[in-house]
């Protein structure tokens, strides 16, 4: 009887030390490997937590930073969430204790400084990354650029940042993530596709860049996507303007329907003529453009030619009036001559005077 109260007592002090070890304002599940900390005015990610944990989720609160102590001990977690924390700097080696981490969320944050080895994980674990609506202004993705280059994060597979603002990628961003399969930049101001923007990506199996502000794809962007010939692409809401210089693009977005998941949804945008007209349909008409400017050359060519003709004839009246009144003009050419020729010599003749004393008082003399 004493050895089953014993055990009864051991097995309560058990359960009760289990449940002791689940911080303050969290709720642990050991059976499903869980801990939740979510929108409880935290402002730093809670001690104590589990060692058994799996899938930790610190949501909604007010934690400014994170660093290589906030995560000690929990080599176990695959899946962290800290959205929607007011997070504005990632420290160097903050997640490198975790070498099981497959998915990291960091969405929905204010990130202004992220470190250069911010997303160092031990055996390059980390699969998926979630920075939508995580950065502070579209210039800290020269602090994520840095990141990704200097980070551990050769396995990454998916990585999306979506909602940011980005209005322009900064080259060879991705160029170690040769393992991504999917890359998430809708619903950003992106402008324009550089050369070098997705170079490293041979792999990716999807870009969606839809709801950016690209009015067209230039020559230069056109080749940068087609370095990807097995990526299928996503271009929709974009503002595309239907006017001269948009014909390469769109010859090749007929060319390229195979690998535009949205390619009947594409449409021009400008001009109000052709608002809401398929792009796919826009490459088929005569936007005028090659006639108009062949017609302005023309016009152009036209009044460089009657300008000559114009100026041709009034220097020929100008010489015409100069053979006229060569006999005056000859005239007033010598009576300038002579008048100049009287200036110097009177000039002369004040300079010797002046220089020379003894001729100033002959001169004097003379007066008197």
């Amino acid at each position: 009887m004493l050895d089953l109260a014993q055990k009864w007592i051991i097995f309560c002090a058990l359960l009760g030390s289990g449940y002791a070890t689940c911080p303050a304002r969290c709720e642990c599940s050991e059976a499903a490997q869980t801990v939740k900390c979510v929108s409880k005015d935290l402002r730093t990610v809670p001690a104590g937590i589990p060692g058994y944990t799996r899938n930790l989720f610190i949501t909604g609160n007010q934690i400014s930073r994170i660093g290589p102590e906030s995560f000690i001990g929990l080599e176990n977690v695959t899946t962290l969430s800290l959205s929607n924390n007011r997070i504005s700097e990632v420290e160097s080696q903050t997640f490198s204790r975790l070498k099981s981490l497959r998915f990291l969320d960091l969405s929905n944050n204010q990130l202004a400084v992220i470190h250069p080895e911010a997303f160092t994980i031990q055996n390059q674990s980390l699969r998926d990354l979630n920075l939508s609506r995580a950065l502070y202004n579209h210039s800290s993705i020269m602090d994520l650029a840095i990141s990704l280059r200097w980070s551990s994060l050769g396995a990454l597979q998916v990585l999306d940042l979506s909602h940011n603002s980005l209005i322009l990628l900064p080259a060879r961003i991705f160029s170690h993530l040769t393992n991504l399969r999917r890359l998430q930049l809708s619903n950003n101001s992106l402008v324009t596709i550089r050369n070098a923007t997705f170079q490293g990506l041979e792999r990716l199996e999807e870009l969606d860049l839809s709801l950016n502000s690209l009015k067209t794809v230039s020559e230069e962007g056109v080749q940068e996507l087609d370095k990807m010939p097995e990526t299928m692409l996503v271009l929709g809401d974009n503002p595309f303007m239907c006017k001269c210089g948009i014909e390469p693009f769109t010859l090749w977005v007929n060319r390229s329907q195979a690998r535009i998941r949205d390619a009947e949804e594409l449409a021009c945008a400008f001009p109000v003529s052709l608002r809401n007209m398929s792009l796919l349909e826009a490459g088929k008409l005569t936007l005028g453009c090659h006639q108009r400017d062949a017609g302005g050359d023309l016009v152009l060519q036209t009044s460089y030619v009657f300008l000559g003709l114009v100026l041709g004839f009034i220097g020929l009246i100008f010489l015409f009036v100069l053979y006229l009144n060569r006999k005056g003009i000859k005239k007033r050419m010598y009576e300038m001559r002579d008048a100049c020729r009287e200036v110097w010599e009177g000039y002369h003749y004040r300079f010797e005077l002046d220089s020379d004393p003894r001729l100033s008082q002959v001169s004097s003399a003379a007066d008197l």
